[in-house]
């Protein structure tokens, strides 16, 4: 198969709080892709999503879906059950990157540093009772917490809780995007992203970037507002530093089975310690994303390392 006559569809959108970055990592992927002398359709997911498979027999599907059905195995069930080959992780290890308590406790088990948590359905606040709930919560973990969907991405529903006044509101926050919470720890430290890509040759990490948010938590807003996030690739760490962060997130895609690419969130604290925060099975690929910062940072030039990525995907 010759690099101009791949065919690649790409699926982008999606029903889920994370739509308009899934257009924005579709667009931006099939410009590349295009570059580099792919024909490259894109398509929402729709009722018409099996039809047009069937149609166009590709030669590759790459899911950009972000958020629920593109990343908690679904979509990719739907394409195995087709037979079609897709870039990036299946099913199973699709829903194990998916829960951020299940990886987690696979990291943790791999003798990885993660922040002591607790897991609550919101079922529990209304069995149990929120504020004995809470208050136990906050004995055992301390201030500040961190309240996150144990499932999602892209920050939403994220809050960083330094009284425990705030708690309450936090929880309801978090609890608008998803049935659970998962409540962390506080580390502080810096924040970087190590992407990691797999072209066929096992998983290599890709520089560290840090991230810095101007004022306020990372959350949506500050992810995917020009200016509002300042970037250092790589990031500004120690030759130690780097490699032990480029270590955790290779263990982090390893453990959980990933494949093609996926990108782990870490806090590097004043010890040295690399605290695994969650890992992403589809990262983001829009202008202001990390995976492809990281990409251009390692010297890929981002057409032809996208294509490679589709033509490792094929069988």
């Amino acid at each position: 198969m010759g690099a101009t006559n791949m065919d690649v569809l790409i699926l982008a959108g999606g029903l889920s709080h994370e739509r308009e970055v899934s257009l924005r990592s579709g667009r931006r992927v099939a410009d590349a892709l295009i570059d580099a002398g792919a024909s490259v359709h894109v398509s929402d997911v729709d009722g018409e999503i099996l039809g047009l498979i069937d149609s166009l027999r590709p030669d590759v599907v790459w899911p950009l879906l972000h958020g629920a059905t593109g990343e908690d195995g679904s979509l990719r069930d739907l394409l195995e059950l087709l037979g079609v080959p897709a870039v990036g992780s299946d099913a199973a290890a699709s829903r194990l990157a998916w829960s951020k308590p299940v990886s987690k406790s696979l990291l943790a088990r791999e003798g990885i540093s993660t922040p002591a948590s607790v897991s609550l359905p919101q079922a529990v606040f209304r069995e149990v009772g929120a504020r004995a709930v809470l208050e136990r919560v906050v004995e055992r973990l301390g201030l500040p917490l961190v309240v996150k969907p144990a499932k999602g991405g892209s920050a939403l529903g994220v809050s960083v809780v330094h009284e425990a006044a705030s708690l309450p509101q936090a929880m309801v926050t978090c609890f608008s995007y998803g049935d659970v919470a998962l409540i962390e720890r506080y580390v502080t430290g810096v924040e970087v992203a190590v992407s990691v890509v797999d072209l066929g040759d096992g998983p290599q990490a890709l520089p560290a970037v840090e991230i810095v948010v101007d004022d306020g938590p990372n959350d949506y807003d500050a992810r995917y507002t020009t200016g509002r996030t300042e970037f250092f690739a790589p990031a500004r760490l120690s030759a130690e530093a780097a490699r032990e962060a480029g270590r955790v997130a290779v263990t982090a895609h390893r453990s959980l089975g990933l494949r093609g690419l996926s990108r782990t969130d870490l806090i590097l604290d004043d010890a040295g310690t690399a605290w695994f925060i969650d890992v992403n099975s589809a990262p983001g690929m829009t202008e202001t994303s990390l995976f492809p910062l990281a990409a251009e940072t390692a010297g890929y030039r981002l057409p032809e390392l996208y294509l490679r990525m589709a033509r490792a995907a094929h069988p």
